[in-house]
């Protein structure tokens, strides 16, 4: 009977429902079999809810809405298509530096791709960039930033796994450095085999622009100055952000209207933030569910009984969250699989820290990998094109992005160089 109904309730699931309603409906099963009140459900949502760090989430989130709605993505890639046209490739590289920041602010790849694709798209066709090339850009950049702070994916892993949102925050930084230089080569090479046209530099044009975004641009050392500094906590650093965004755009750019758009701006970052809260409460039940009933024991021994090396492990985990990444959301798959992986990734040396960027970079390329990659869902609406389209499109990037898996899962110092600079030297060196 468990299993069936367990059986059942992930073939709904299958159908269209609901992913909240399916785990909750695993975690009453699983409670009433066991002979556990339910209440014990209830208490873990007390228990999410009472994180000092969960405030931080809906506050980021409606700093990205409001910078989503005004205006900042025009204004993004004014500033870097005036400072970086010249370059081969430019027009590339700019694309993926606003991607990048807009992903940061917004918490989810498909606002980037539905805000930003429109806009772009139509410039890299104009400056006479392939139509591969340019949907394939634009599909996989829409996850780029989330590694970046103040990413609303780093601020949920660290809610949910315990680890400091400070050091996931630093964490991500080289990485997320990495793969855009990658890319970035990438468009250059495009460019320069392809003969696509430069924009002259002009230092007035340049200057108008950064004048013009001048406010956008620096929230991001704003918000890492303030924390690092111990000037302020994350979530006193998220209300910051989002004040200081509300009074630019109502205020200084006069881009959002505050009786009839921020009303507007607060529904949409309320229907954002509360289905990323209702699936934490239910999955932070089934995890403690799971872990009284020694799933992840469980799991570590049938690991150390077939794999006998971190090399090993963390081969296998790529494997196995690259296939998760592709079936699920990035905020269900954190709040389901973090609790159940990160106690075995504990006994095979894996650092906390390391293992969230290690998860989150999976995810990201998951996000535009079939058969279900949300960002090829997104890309398709947005561009009218085929998946299967999109996807061979994709290709070239999802490569290096895989290339870039491998430097980010075994150079763990990439994701740890603030702890010991020196060492990241020898790890690259090994490498």
């Amino acid at each position: 009977m468990l299993t069936a109904a367990i059986v059942g309730l992930i073939i709904l699931g299958l159908l269209g429902a609901p992913l909240f309603t399916v785990i909750a409906g695993i975690a009453l099963v699983l409670a009433y079999t066991a002979q556990l009140d339910i209440a014990v459900l209830i208490v873990e949502l007390y228990r999410v809810a009472s994180s000092p760090n969960l405030l931080a989430i809906p506050l980021f989130a409606l700093a990205g809405v409001s910078l989503a709605q005004g205006g900042a993505p025009k204004r993004l890639i004014a500033i870097f298509q005036d400072l970086l046209g010249w370059m081969p490739g430019g027009l590339g590289i700019v694309s993926l530096l606003a991607c990048a920041f807009f992903t940061a602010f917004s918490g989810a790849s498909g606002i980037t791709i539905l805000a930003l694709g429109g806009l772009l798209y139509p410039m890299l066709r104009r400056q006479h960039y392939n139509s591969n090339f340019s949907l394939g850009l634009l599909t996989t950049s829409g996850s780029l930033g989330l590694l970046f702070p103040p990413s609303l994916a780093i601020l949920l892993y660290g809610v949910v796994s315990g680890v400091s949102i400070e050091d996931l925050f630093l964490a991500g930084l080289l990485p997320g450095a990495v793969l855009i230089a990658m890319l970035g080569g990438y468009s250059i090479y495009t460019a320069r085999h392809d003969h696509v046209p430069r924009y002259p530099f002009s230092a007035s044009k340049a200057f108008a622009a950064l004048r013009a975004g001048a406010w956008d641009l620096s929230l991001p050392p704003a918000i890492l100055g303030s924390i690092y500094s111990g000037l302020v906590t994350v979530s006193e650093a998220a209300a910051c952000t989002a004040a200081y965004v509300i009074f630019v755009e109502c205020v200084i750019y006069r881009s959002l209207n505050v009786r009839k758009q921020l009303t507007s701006v607060c529904m949409e970052t309320s229907v954002l933030v509360g289905s990323i809260l209702i699936i934490v409460a239910v999955a932070m039940a089934l995890n403690n569910l799971l872990i009284d009933a020694d799933v992840p024991m469980t799991l570590l021994a049938i690991m150390q009984e077939h794999v006998d090396s971190k090399t090993s492990f963390l081969l296998l985990l790529n494997v196995f969250l690259l296939i998760a990444g592709c079936m699920m959301d990035i905020f269900s798959a954190i709040i389901v699989l973090v609790p159940l992986i990160l106690p075995i990734a504990t006994r095979y040396g894996v650092d906390p820290v390391h293992l969230g960027i290690i998860f989150l970079a999976n995810l990201e390329i998951g996000y535009s990998t079939p058969p279900v990659g949300m960002n090829l869902f997104i890309a398709s609406q947005r561009f009218r094109k085929p998946i299967f389209v999109l996807f061979r499109a994709a290709l070239p990037f999802l490569a290096i992005m895989l290339l870039w898996l491998m430097f980010v899962t075994y150079v763990d110092q990439a994701s740890l160089w603030w702890q010991s600079p020196s060492v990241v030297n020898q790890s690259l060196d090994r490498l």
